[in-house]
């Protein structure tokens, strides 16, 4: 079972509320793992260690029924992959990890034999910018970070993804050697443990570190201990970014030239995710698998990759829903089933009547919505066409003012 006993040692007043604390988390504890039932149930033997970003809400612990619910693995040597955030990430100010919630996560993960040092990729806060030059902001960063580092340790997670930061406030190269010094100050500090930083690949928006292959091998030569630095490759991310993956040829070459410039060793996880978004449109907007102009043959070429067998992989994409009173809501089933989609897909012919049939599918579902970003891609891109050169600064403001109206990027 995922609750458990938790002894206090404090007297009085105080232990009563610990008491009740304690039985109010048992019980929503106990409430999750009877209606959250497993969705799907996962391909059993399946070589991949696949899943998508679970909620804590509750405590860390509820991350462990709300993984199960998108599907248990059986039989298999292998857990769900799964995200989460190790804290509320839109708010600096946060409460320490409760260790009685700690005790149940790590528990409840031994029970369900999940290791989360191989399969648990948290992602970091958006608010921190560890290429900040600013010393009150760069400590704040920092401090955020490193608190997510030790969370990690204390939970026995041996990976922890972030974006790398932006170079708003300083130069690409400055914000590169900041993000490393954060980093190789983090991994003096004894509170991380073991625990391995992992740099998210970007889309190339603006002034944006890491939408390049060279951008992550800059700040990986500034790491003094580079067993202890790793790289989640997000495929919306790179695809916007103008690495394309679409076909063998294609994606052979984006893997060689990542191997080339950063090295294959550096690899440690994916972010699994269509674009809405045309192929280096620099936009960061992610479609269901195969909806999107990546397409299911470029899952297909990552599945199928044995290099990657064993890496978690983790679902980012949309999950809302509009139901008949015309309100949104998270329908959790849409992983389920794109997680056992994508399982099928090892070792599936690509030019089967199976594969051809769901590709046509998939890409008739996300006609409309490829179409309406497109649209948006393409104005934005004849409207910076318009700005001259002797106004161009006062011109550029306005574009970029205009541009808030599309689409909003994740």
């Amino acid at each position: 079972m995922v609750e458990l006993s938790v002894k206090t040692e404090v007297t009085g007043s105080r232990k009563r509320k610990a008491e009740t604390t304690v039985k109010a988390t048992k019980r929503v504890t106990k409430k999750a793992k009877s209606d959250l039932k497993p969705l799907e149930s996962r391909t059993v033997g399946s070589k991949l260690i696949m899943g998508a970003h679970v909620s804590i809400a509750g405590g860390v612990h509820n991350a462990i029924p709300n993984l199960l619910h998108i599907g248990q693995v059986t039989s298999s040597p292998l857990a769900n992959a799964f995200a989460l955030f190790l804290k509320n990430q839109r708010k600096w100010d946060n409460a320490p990890l409760d260790p009685e919630y700690a005790t149940l996560f790590i528990d409840g993960c031994k029970e369900h034999g999940i290791k989360p040092g191989d399969c648990c990729l948290p992602h970091g806060s958006y608010l921190v910018n560890l290429a900040h030059p600013d010393a009150a902001r760069k400590k704040q960063a920092y401090d955020s970070f490193l608190d997510d580092l030790t969370r990690c340790h204390k939970l026995g997670i041996k990976l922890y993804n972030f974006h790398p930061g932006n170079a708003n406030a300083s130069t690409r190269e400055e914000g590169i050697k900041i993000i490393a010094e954060n980093i190789n100050k983090a991994h003096k500090d004894s509170a991380t443990g073991e625990v391995i930083p992992v740099l998210e690949t970007m889309a190339s928006q603006g002034n944006t570190i890491g939408g390049t292959f060279e951008d992550i091998a800059a700040i990986i030569e500034h790491i003094d201990d580079k067993d202890r630095i790793g790289v989640c490759l997000d495929t919306c991310h790179v695809f916007a970014a103008g690495y394309d993956l679409r076909t063998p040829e294609t994606y052979a070459e984006v893997i060689s030239r990542f191997d080339k410039i950063i090295g294959l060793k550096y690899l440690k996880a994916l972010h699994v995710n269509d674009s809405k978004a045309p192929f280096g449109s620099c936009r960061d907007l992610h479609a269901r698998i195969g909806t999107g102009y990546l397409g299911l043959r470029a899952f297909h070429n990552i599945v199928n990759d044995e290099r990657l067998h064993g890496m978690p992989m983790v679902l980012e994409t949309p999950i809302d829903v509009v139901g008949s009173n015309g309100k949104k809501s998270e329908d959790k089933s849409i992983w389920a089933r794109e997680i056992k989609m994508l399982e099928s897909l090892v070792g599936m012919d690509i030019e089967s009547a199976e594969f051809e049939a769901l590709e046509k599918k998939l890409h008739e579902e996300g006609k409309g919505e490829r179409e309406r970003i497109g649209e948006q891609v393409e104005k934005k891109k004849a409207k910076q066409k318009q700005v001259k050169a002797p106004k161009s600064k006062k011109k550029a403001k306005k574009v970029e003012s205009e541009s808030e109206e599309d689409e909003e990027d994740e």
